[in-house]
């Protein structure tokens, strides 16, 4: 008989978050493909035909095999039939298959062909769905969208799959310890594709490199970050199986998958409103993104910036990411280090944070200022995930969380516009509530996924994570379309002007009024306060221990 090995990897502080780092990055290259055309709404509208409807329809696309297919239930059925490892590797090739399919639709080489013809003529009515009003297409949708549709669902169906993994990875890794920070440093991390994805994707797109301007050098961008992913989940395969060699566990595809497992998560009233405050959330967080630098450049007052000037050119924008991630780097290690240092740490943040802002007012972009939304919340993260391991009030979190989501999205409705001809005020003002609205976010990671091991049993977590993603889909789907509608039928002087040529389609992207859809993510908001109040008085009344510290003495 072998000697039992008493220190494992996850017994390993350096290791365990050396595997968490491989998970996060991964999710981080996954959130810059996922809101890759976000911050060139206008160029895809002025270059591609896409209007609104176009663009929302499209958007919302990633979710759809998820949601009516149900893709994701079958994803929580192989992660818990076939494990983390295998399922890390197969979503990160799903997401890639999806990334390089979207590339082509939005590329010159798709121009001309047969299959743009094909597209062009085809799926304009799927019977069911199109009654339903729930079809992925219409007719007159442009065949370039109607194939970055395709794609991005493919694309969706993996990125959704690598969430969940990721979700059960880190609850393998890191149960008993400190999970709420792993889980709320890994969303930090990954969120920093957001502000990647604002920074470089604009870049990529009108810069006159590899053949000139283009939306698709964007896209290509993503695509060459998914092999990096697909690279970090690879090496995390040998690391968990490594894991499992050494404490002599099985993977939990051992475990066989029930419908009885269903059956059990489904009863519980504790799940079901963590999945309802999930869903109306992340529906008031995710399909802004892809909006957000399109309501900004509705709303700010821009002077164009001479193309020859420092800050029209590339260099200013890798030296504003670079100092991004100083201001990530140094909040984050500051809930880490002693007071002196600590201090001396943040200190920098600010001062660089500062810069930041300075250098996205200067270059008079819209993607340059939406993309300090995750940077307050990479520094918070970490504390508010030490606090819930440490004191708990998960429940609690999230109730704030919704409060200062509803002040932000009602101060970009209201306030915001108040301020059109005051660049300086206007820029300031949408930091600010970019910055909380970034900050409340981060409540969501360090609180509500850490609090799912606590209602369900540990063989079925891949399954809840799956259900919960799933109901989250349905809000992911359903928003984007809606916004991109609710825009439309409430600028119709936008649409018609267009249509009769009294305006450009360049011209139309930035004459929107987003008063309506950010009142509707508002309204999410409030639906979210309100299943709070009651999911911490059924945690009372039940005594699930969602207010109780993860961390058990």
């Amino acid at each position: 008989m072998t000697e039992k090995i008493t220190q494992t990897l996850r017994d390993n502080p350096k290791m365990r978050w050396f595997a968490l780092v491989l998970l996060a990055f991964a999710m981080f290259c996954s959130y810059i493909f996922m809101d890759i055309l976000s911050p060139i709404k206008d160029l895809m509208q002025s270059t591609r035909g896409w209007d609104s409807t176009t663009f929302g329809t499209m958007q919302g696309s990633e979710t759809f095999l998820n949601v009516f297919i149900f893709f994701l239930i079958f994803a929580g059925i192989i992660l818990d039939k076939m494990g983390v490892r295998f399922t890390a590797i197969l979503s990160g090739a799903v997401m890639l298959v999806g990334a390089a399919v979207k590339w082509y639709a939005v590329s010159d080489t798709f121009v001309g062909t047969g299959l743009e013809t094909w597209f062009n003529n085809n799926l304009n009515y799927i019977p069911g769905f199109q009654e339903l009003g729930i079809a992925p297409f219409y007719k007159g949708m442009p065949a370039s969208a109607k194939l970055a549709s395709v794609g991005f669902m493919v694309f969706g169906c993996g990125v959704e799959m690598a969430g969940i993994t990721v979700s059960r990875g880190i609850v393998k890794w890191f149960k008993g310890r400190e999970m709420a920070l792993a889980m709320g440093s890994e969303m930090a991390l990954a969120r920093l594709g957001v502000a990647t994805c604002m920074i470089f994707s604009p870049m990529f797109a009108k810069a006159n490199i590899f053949g000139g301007a283009n939306v698709s050098h964007s896209v290509a961008f993503g695509v060459i970050l998914l092999m990096i992913a697909l690279i970090m989940f690879i090496v995390y395969f040998f690391m968990d199986k490594k894991l499992d060699a050494q404490t002599g566990e099985a993977e939990e595809k051992d475990d066989p998958f029930r419908l009885k497992d269903l059956k059990g998560i489904l009863s519980s009233w504790g799940f079901w409103l963590v999945a309802l405050l999930c869903v109306l959330y992340y529906s008031a967080i995710f399909p802004f993104q892809k909006y957000a630098v399109n309501m900004l450049q509705c709303n700010l007052t821009f002077t164009e910036v001479p193309e020859d000037s420092f800050w029209a050119g590339n260099t200013i924008t890798f030296i504003q990411y670079g100092i991004m991630l100083i201001v990530a780097a140094t909040a984050f290690i500051s809930n880490f280090s002693k007071k002196t240092m600590q201090i001396t740490m943040l200190t920098i943040s600010v001062i660089c944070l500062i810069i930041f802002c300075y250098m996205g007012y200067m270059r008079q972009s819209a993607e340059t200022i939406f993309a300090v939304f995750p940077l307050l919340a990479v520094g918070i993260t970490p504390i508010l995930g030490k606090y819930v391991d440490t004191k708990g009030k998960a429940a609690s979190m999230l109730m704030i969380g919704s409060i200062l989501l509803i002040a932000c999205h009602l101060t970009f409705a209201f306030i915001l516009p108040l301020a059109q001809g005051n660049a300086i005020l206007g820029v300031m003002i949408a930091y600010i509530t970019i910055l909380v609205l970034g900050a409340s976010f981060s409540l969501v990671p360090a609180s509500l996924w850490p609090s799912v091991p606590k209602l369900v049993d540990s063989k079925v977590i891949g399954s809840a994570y799956a259900l919960i993603f799933w109901i989250q889909n349905i809000g992911l789907w359903l928003f984007p379309l809606l916004i991109g509608k609710i825009l439309d039928a409430t600028n119709p002087e936008v649409v018609s002007d267009l249509k009769s040529g009294a305006i450009t389609a360049a011209e139309a992207a930035t004459s929107y009024n987003y008063t309506v859809p950010l009142l509707m993510l508002a309204l999410l908001g409030v639906a979210a306060l309100i299943l709070g109040f009651v999911l911490k008085a059924w945690d009372k009344k039940k005594g699930l221990g969602l207010e109780l510290p993860n961390i058990k003495k």
